[in-house]
């Protein structure tokens, strides 16, 4: 007979073990056999009594606790403990029923959701290796079940969801989410950015000049002058000018004026006058008609003037022309027509012309160096752009705009800028200006990896080797001798080490900055 007191107990406690553990809870006898089994619910189990349970009668003949898996449910695991004549038992048969039933409900819900996310959508178990995956026309692809995914074994180590990148499309975002420590779900939106991509790509092929004002970020009082000029002529047909140094956004003003025209549904033909080689100019320029020189194409080929006939065109860095292509270009402003190389027939042009330049090109038609005539034929109407170190007010609402576009290019989740990074990017000189502050930014974005603020860490050292800070030592005289000497410095690199440009930007005479520079110890 069994132990009444002791038996008492023991039945009463199968109730409480079976919710704790969501599971059964059984006693059996010390031969194995099973005196009661009860389920999390508190329901009796009766058609287990008296039925035969191995490792219960294997623990009460080793007299120790044992573990194992359970013998009614795949994958679920139980436990025995022999207490005098009895085997105390339990398991968590209906946890893993349960997560059993929602794998399977979710495995079976995954082409709902990879067409909805528009891409694939997947079941990963507790190392990320795939178990199901679906693509978004609902199709089963077993070529990729039993590929394990970093992210997705990170989600389940972490026991939390890892929003990232996909490692196949770039631009596309990828979503890890654990469900439970044995199994979790991901979907990604690879087949729409796919497609966005190409719809994007032949868009582009139609679409010249992308760029309007709304592009452009900043509302200092010199961008927005800028901006100004440019929404105020913009339905003229007068020549603009453009100046500004490398990086500030010459073409995104120059299409922007194309685009406030009536010529915005008309081509926008853009050419850099220093990327051309002297010999092929002309023919750049003015096109030519077959056999008009060695090498020239059978049919002839059209120049970017004719191209670019009814719409804009822009010639950037044009104090790069030499001057006798100069007096060409010049006749082809005045009379508003063009001759292909090698052909009599006029072609007339009907286009505005945008300009652009890095330099003083006033500076350059007094010296002889530019023409007069085509530097006043060009500079009716003159837009000059800020260096990025002279709005650095803007340079938070520009840092904001690029953290935005790229989060949809690198499909990261980045939210901010912290202050003390944007401290650093502030006081930078920035000789790239905005081209080299949105290289910047590109830069953290490779290196951020899942973080959501950009921090002083992310930065790269020529940020981090700039700023002087209260905290250096020395006394106030020091320090600013440190300050002037770094800018005196940056100011060189930006000229490319011409110390008249130098002493012109800083608003000194030659005999002063050599004085400081030598003073300074500044090498030559």
């Amino acid at each position: 007979m069994y132990n009444n007191s002791l038996l008492e107990i023991l039945l009463d406690s199968l109730e409480i073990i079976a919710k704790i553990t969501g599971g059964y809870a059984t006693l059996t006898d010390k031969y194995g056999y099973r005196i009661k089994t009860i389920d999390s619910a508190g329901n009796v189990k009766v058609e287990l009594e008296g039925s035969y349970y191995d490792s219960a009668a294997e623990a009460y003949l080793k007299k120790k606790a044992i573990s194992g898996v359970s013998s009614i449910e795949d994958g679920a695991q139980a436990w025995c403990i022999p207490i005098n004549d009895y085997v105390l038992c339990s398991s968590n048969i209906e946890i893993v029923k349960n997560n059993n039933r929602l794998k399977e409900s979710l495995i079976q819900s995954l082409p709902f959701i990879s067409r909805v996310a528009g891409g694939e959508a997947v079941v990963f178990d507790s190392e990320g290796v795939r178990i199901a995956t679906v693509s978004s026309k609902g199709e089963i692809k077993e070529d990729y079940l039993g590929k394990a995914s970093k992210d997705a074994k990170e989600a389940m180590e972490k026991q939390r969801p890892i929003i990232g990148g996909s490692n196949y499309v770039s631009g596309a975002s990828a979503v890890r989410i654990p469900i439970t420590k044995e199994f979790g779900f991901g979907f990604n939106n690879e087949d729409t950015t796919i497609a966005s991509q190409i719809l994007i790509n032949e868009v582009k092929k139609h679409q010249t000049a992308k760029y309007s004002l709304d592009d452009i970020i900043g509302e200092s009082a010199s961008l927005v002058k800028a901006k100004n000029i440019v929404k105020i002529t913009g339905k003229s047909s007068s020549s603009v000018l453009i100046f500004g140094e490398t990086g500030t956004g010459k073409e995104l003003f120059a299409q922007s004026v194309h685009n406030l025209s009536d010529r915005s549904s008309k081509p926008f033909v853009a050419i850099n006058c220093a990327a051309i080689p002297p010999n092929l100019m002309e023919s750049n320029f003015f096109g030519y008609e077959g056999g008009a020189f060695t090498g020239a194409r059978k049919d002839g080929s059209p120049g970017v003037f004719e191209q670019a006939n009814g719409g804009t065109i822009f010639l950037d860095e044009i104090s790069e022309m030499d001057l006798d292509l100069q007096s060409k270009i010049l006749r082809v402003l005045q009379e508003r027509e063009v001759k292909r190389l090698g052909s009599n027939k006029v072609i007339p042009l009907d286009i505005r012309v945008v300009s652009a330049t890095n330099k003083d090109l006033e500076e350059m038609a007094r010296s002889g160096k530019f023409r007069q005539d085509l530097f006043y034929r060009l500079n009716v109407v003159d837009i000059n752009l800020p260096a990025l170190r002279e709005i650095r007010s803007d340079i938070r609402l520009i840092v904001k705009n690029a953290i935005y576009q790229m989060n949809r290019s690198f499909g990261k989740f980045v939210e901010d800028i912290d202050e003390e990074a944007l401290s650093y990017m502030t006081s930078y000189h920035w000789p790239g200006n905005v081209r080299e502050l949105i290289n910047c930014i590109e830069r953290i974005f490779n290196v951020i990896g899942s973080n959501r603020i950009i921090t002083k860490e992310f930065l790269p050292n020529k940020l981090l080797d700039n700023q002087i800070t209260v905290g250096e030592q020395g006394d106030l005289s020091t320090m600013l001798a440190k300050y002037e000497k770094r800018i005196i410095e940056n100011s060189l690199k930006d000229n490319n080490g011409v110390k008249a440009k130098v002493a012109r930007q800083l608003n000194i005479s030659n005999t002063t900055l050599w004085r400081r520079m030598k003073e300074l110890e500044i090498d030559n």
